[in-house]
C-alpha cells in the first residue's frame, strides 16, 4: 500500500498527465510535479486499462473496427489528446520550421498545420488499423499489448528527459517543474521497472516478440530526440508527446509482426 505522500504524487501524475478528476484538497508544489514523475508509468496503465475497458465491453455488442475506434476515443478523452497535441506540433515545427527558433516557435502556436494534421492522421488511422489486425490475437492478449504499449511508451517519455536539455522559455512551460529538475535515479528506475511488468508477462507468449518490441521503441525514442537535439539543441513538451506516440505504434506494430 502506498503511504499518504506517495499516494499523492501519483494523483498528482494522474491529475498532470490525464483529464481525470482527482481530489480538490490534492496538495500541490512544483517539487511534488517533478517527483509524481516516477509515476508516469502508472498513468500507462491507468489509460490502457481504460482503452482495454471499452474495447471488452464494445467488442460484445459491435464489429472490431468500431470497439476499436471507441477504445481510442476513450484513450484521447482519458488525456485530453495530451500526446496527440504533442506530436502534431512536433510534426508541423519539425516540418515546417527551418532555423531552431522557428521550430520551437511553430510548436507554440496553438493552431495546427499541415504537418500536423497530416502527421496526426497517419499516426491515428496506423494505431487502428494495427489495433484491429491485433484483435486476432485474442482478447487477453490485446489488452495486454495495449497495456504495455501505454506504459512503454511513456517510460522512454520520462528516461530521456535527464539526458538532454529543455529548451522552450521555462518560465511559461507547463512542464517547467519536470525540467528544472532532474529524476532521481532511485526513483528513474521505479518508474522503468513498473514498465517492464506487463512486458514479463509477454515474455510467456513470445521472447523474442517482446525483445525486439522493446529494442525497436528504445532505438525510436532515442534517435528521434537526437535527431530534434540536432535540430533544436534540446527537447520540448511536445516532442515528448510525440515521443510517446511514436514509441507507442512502434511497441503495438511489433507485436503485430509476431501475430
Amino acid at each position: 500500500m502506498l503511504n499518504s505522500h506517495e499516494k499523492n504524487l501519483l494523483l498528482t501524475a494522474i491529475m498532470f498527465y490525464t483529464r481525470i478528476p482527482v481530489t480538490k484538497d490534492l496538495p500541490y508544489s512544483a517539487e511534488m510535479l517533478n517527483q509524481s514523475r516516477k509515476y508516469f508509468t502508472f498513468v500507462g496503465l491507468v489509460i490502457g486499462l481504460i482503452t482495454s475497458a471499452v474495447y471488452l465491453i464494445a467488442s460484445t455488442v459491435f464489429p472490431i473496427f468500431v470497439a476499436v475506434i471507441l477504445s481510442m476515443i476513450a484513450s484521447v478523452l482519458a488525456t485530453g489528446a495530451f500526446h496527440e497535441d504533442g506530436f502534431a506540433d512536433t510534426c508541423d515545427g519539425l516540418g515546417g520550421g527551418w532555423t531552431a527558433e522557428q521550430v520551437i516557435n511553430i510548436m507554440k502556436d496553438s493552431r495546427i498545420g499541415t504537418y500536423g494534421t497530416v502527421g496526426l492522421a497517419f499516426i491515428l488511422a496506423l494505431k487502428c488499423m494495427i489495433l484491429i489486425e491485433l484483435s486476432n490475437a485474442g482478447l487477453w492478449l490485446w489488452c495486454l499489448y495495449t497495456i504495455a504499449a501505454h506504459m512503454v511508451s511513456r517510460m522512454h517519455s520520462s528516461r530521456l528527459i535527464k539526458h538532454y536539455q529543455y529548451v522552450q522559455d521555462i518560465d511559461k512551460s507547463k512542464i517547467k517543474p519536470i525540467a528544472n529538475e532532474p529524476l532521481s535515479q532511485k526513483a528513474g528506475q521505479f518508474g522503468i521497472l513498473v514498465a517492464l511488468i506487463p512486458c514479463a508477462v509477454m515474455l510467456v507468449d513470445s521472447i523474442t516478440m517482446t525483445i525486439i518490441a522493446l529494442l525497436i521503441t528504445f532505438v525510436v525514442s532515442s534517435q528521434f530526440m537526437r535527431y530534434c537535439s540536432r535540430r533544436i539543441g534540446g527537447y520540448t513538451g511536445d516532442i515528448l508527446g510525440a515521443i510517446q506516440q511514436l514509441t507507442e505504434v512502434c511497441f503495438l506494430l511489433s507485436c503485430l509482426a509476431f501475430n
